[in-house]
């Protein structure tokens, strides 16, 4: 029943941030296309509930001929404690004054409403990872995998965005083990603090 009521609950907000976000979403896809020729959206392959890939939709922050592709990594026991993918992108130079602009803000986060309302996301849940990070994942990291990825987490509004892996996986444990409608109402509630005073973008 929590499963479905959670399900309404992200047809319903998504529905109303598409509808109140469309004029954030047109003017920011018009400056992105400005800056630099190319698609407005950025299409990604995320692993989503039980494993299962779906294609993420965030707005374009790099430039077109500058955009990489996913990377590889080859960890036997896991995904390493230490990792910390932000480092990887982190002060990229191809980045667009918009896009960093849109990163900071999340704005580059908001066609993901799109991706709540097909059902392959929800609102509250662990951030997706690429496929190429939870192939390696361990037994107990695909704990982490039992729920639908979120826009935003308990780890988002209780870390830095450059949190290490380890930081970053028990505090999605403690989502997965403890999840109810009030704690996505106190994430919720949360992000939108964190969002208006534009720091650790989730």
């Amino acid at each position: 029943m929590t499963v479905c009521v959670k399900r309404l609950v992200d047809i319903i907000l998504s529905v109303i941030g598409i509808i109140l976000a469309m004029p954030i979403m047109l003017l920011t896809a018009l400056c992105i296309k400005l800056e630099d020729p190319g698609p407005v959206l950025f299409v990604q392959t995320r692993t989503g509930k039980a494993g299962k890939a779906f294609s993420i939709y965030k707005f374009r922050s790099m430039r077109v001929r500058e955009m990489s592709g996913e990377h590889e990594y080859d960890w036997e026991h896991g995904v390493p404690d230490t990792f910390v993918f932000k480092n990887v992108m982190e002060e990229n130079p191809n980045v667009t004054k918009v896009g960093a602009f849109i990163r900071r803000t999340s704005l580059d986060e908001l066609p993901q409403f799109f991706n709540v309302l097909m059902g392959n996301m929800s609102f509250i849940g662990p951030r997706p990872e690429i496929p190429a990070i939870t192939s390696c994942y361990s037994q107990q990291q695909r704990k982490r995998l039992e729920v639908k990825p979120g826009i935003t987490g308990w780890a988002q509004v209780n870390g830095r965005s450059s949190m290490t892996n380890g930081e970053k996986m028990r505090l999605d444990y403690h989502y997965v083990e403890n999840f109810s409608l009030w704690l996505d109402m106190v994430i919720l509630v949360r992000t939108v603090v964190v969002v208006l005073k534009s720091r650790d973008a989730v």
